[in-house]
């Protein structure tokens, strides 16, 4: 049934006014689904039940807080323990207690680990743990392997390039602002490409003093690929680093490179999943590498916060006792073997990747991301917020797998017959899904 969202649709007005761009994040834009069509704004979240500000209720079966929200929302545990800190104060000109005991258990699941430092976003966990290497080997540049944020040293791929992050992993990308003096700096390889990295070192194997990867993304690392990247990082001097802001805590408790391959990193990062939903990152690390943390200047007040360990804390307690992962790991699975087997039934070419708890599907034909925005607008009718994408949390069910993939059966199948009839984009109430990173008027 066609929802009505016009105080939503009133506030992505008021958004374009005020802030660049509508959103702080890009994931979070209403274009990149079908603006016009998907609410943006939320009135009350819980559990996997969403309330936009018109008062419509959906089952949310897409990206969970873009990862964040890993055991559900508004989850009683973990509120239960901010609240209690709240209690007591959350800022002080002493620090909290709670930031020793969130280190002595992350490097308790990190055994290979001895410090840590913390932060509040993944992007500027990602900012230090560079800024960390860079002091420890005293080389600049930079080799990685996946998406890992924002910040000048990632985006520094993009100068003098047509486009070096986007035929790596995400187009659209523009460095203007990042420093020009950066070019050359930060250099990609591609996963399960270990020729691509040997590649890069051969021209600058006295300069790369950082190797940055994801443990896993959209496909299980072949054999001998982190093996081989560990031990050309070995051989030239750099610092290893494995970023878990996406994939920790969705394989296992703690970061997915545990069991995903048996290589040991100098300094592993986390943030999304971490606190489920209160800011918080971890830069672990061990000693000799860490402690180069001391030589240069890394700090700031909201480090200190109180909330985020606490809120940490409690996520990793409940996602151990519960065994989150494997509750993440079945639900996506069961999500990406329906896709396949409705997609199959009604002739609609999909593509699906992405480990089990962080799922993605891709229609493949000339008109995607028509087909993308109605897939949306089919599934919001039905009462699901649902993209292409599905980011399990322990908050979802069985039961709510089950419906949702109903719903999906009767939008590919509204959607193949729309192909057939030639009159997909007629049928849109909104605008075709955007790709990448694209100016907002």
């Amino acid at each position: 049934m066609h929802k009505t969202i016009e105080k939503c649709l009133e506030m992505q007005g008021r958004a374009k006014r005020r802030i660049p761009g509508m959103t702080q994040l890009l994931s979070k834009r209403p274009d990149m689904f079908s603006l016009g069509v998907w609410p943006g704004y939320f009135s009350k979240a819980k559990g996997v039940e969403v309330w936009d500000l018109d008062g419509n209720k959906y089952i949310d079966m897409s990206i969970s807080g873009i990862g964040a929200n890993v055991l559900g929302y508004a989850d009683p545990d973990v509120d239960a323990a901010v609240r209690e800190v709240i209690a007591h104060g959350t800022s002080c000109s002493l620090n909290c207690p709670e930031e020793i005991e969130l280190a002595e258990l992350l490097c308790e699941l990190h055994p290979w680990a001895d410090m840590v430092r913390f932060a509040c976003t993944g992007g500027e966990s990602m900012a230090i743990a560079i800024r960390i290497a860079r002091t420890h080997t005293g080389k600049d540049k930079v080799a990685f392997c996946g998406y890992h944020g924002w910040h000048d040293w990632y985006l520094a791929a993009n100068l003098g390039t047509e486009n070096a992050l986007g035929e790596h992993l995400l187009s659209g990308l523009d460095p203007r602002g990042v420093p020009k003096g950066l070019m050359g700096t930060a250099w990609p390889f591609r996963y399960n490409h270990l020729e691509d990295l040997e590649q890069v070192v051969s021209k600058y194997k006295d300069e790369i003093g950082v190797i940055v990867m994801e443990p896993i993304r959209n496909a299980e690392p072949e054999p001998g690929f982190v093996e081989g990247v560990r031990a050309i990082a070995d051989e030239i001097g750099a610092v290893f680093i494995v970023d878990e802001i996406s994939a920790g805590f969705r394989l296992t408790t703690g970061g997915a490179h545990l069991v995903v391959h048996n290589v040991k990193p100098d300094i592993a990062v986390f943030s999304k999943a971490l606190g489920n939903g209160y800011p918080i990152a971890a830069i672990i690390g061990n000693t000799n590498v860490m402690q180069a943390a001391q030589k240069t200047f890394i700090s700031s007040t909201y480090w200190t916060d109180r909330v985020g360990p606490a809120a940490a804390i409690a996520t990793i307690k409940k996602h151990k006792a519960q065994n989150v992962a494997e509750s993440l790991i079945r639900l996506g699975g069961h999500i990406q073997e329906g896709w396949l087997h409705i997609a199959g039934q009604h002739d609609l070419p999909i593509h699906v990747a992405g480990m089990k708890p962080l799922s993605h599907f891709d229609f493949e034909m000339d008109d995607a991301q028509t087909a993308k925005a109605y897939f949306v607008q089919l599934m919001l009718d039905q009462g699901f917020l649902a993209s292409n994408l599905f980011y399990a949390s322990y908050a979802h069910t069985d039961d709510h797998v089950n419906l949702y993939l109903g719903a999906v059966e009767r939008a590919f199948a509204e959607i193949a017959r729309s192909i057939d009839q030639g009159d997909l984009a007629d049928k849109l109430r909104g605008k075709p899904s955007t790709v990448g990173f694209k100016r907002l008027t």
